[in-house]
């Protein structure tokens, strides 16, 4: 099963905005998912119009409010979350290979054997 993560990486902040200081402008956000060995990622930048009605102060900003933020305002969260889920699978399940050519003769195993030990016994 693969496990999702979203985070926030940065923060873009307009120091003043109207009465307003250290408004978030814009939000670089990363999804990442992993299973077992395999991962994948995606990640993209959301920016935010000026706030209207009620703000909070950036010291108070929570990871999952700004995250709020950016599904709702395009971040499509299932959709990114399929695209790393099917980078994962095609990590597993590759859907494209690289085989042999069919016309070159594919050479035969070498076989190693295994040295033969022979004990020493002239020192008696």
């Amino acid at each position: 099963m693969t496990t999702i993560n979203w985070i926030i990486q940065s923060l873009l902040v307009r120091k003043v905005e109207g009465s307003l200081t250290d408004v978030v402008i814009t939000a670089d956000w990363r999804c990442n998912g992993t299973q077992d060995q395999y991962r994948g990622t995606c990640y993209g930048s959301c920016s935010f119009q000026p706030p209207s009605g009620e703000f909070t102060p950036y010291p108070d900003l929570t990871q999952a409010q700004v995250l709020g933020w950016c599904y709702s305002n395009g971040v499509d969260q299932a959709a990114i979350e399929a695209n790393v889920t099917q980078q994962i699978e095609n990590q597993i399940n590759p859907p494209v290979v690289t085989l042999p050519l069919p016309w070159v003769p594919v050479p035969p195993p070498v076989v190693v054997a295994e040295p033969v030990v022979v004990a020493d016994t002239s020192a008696a």
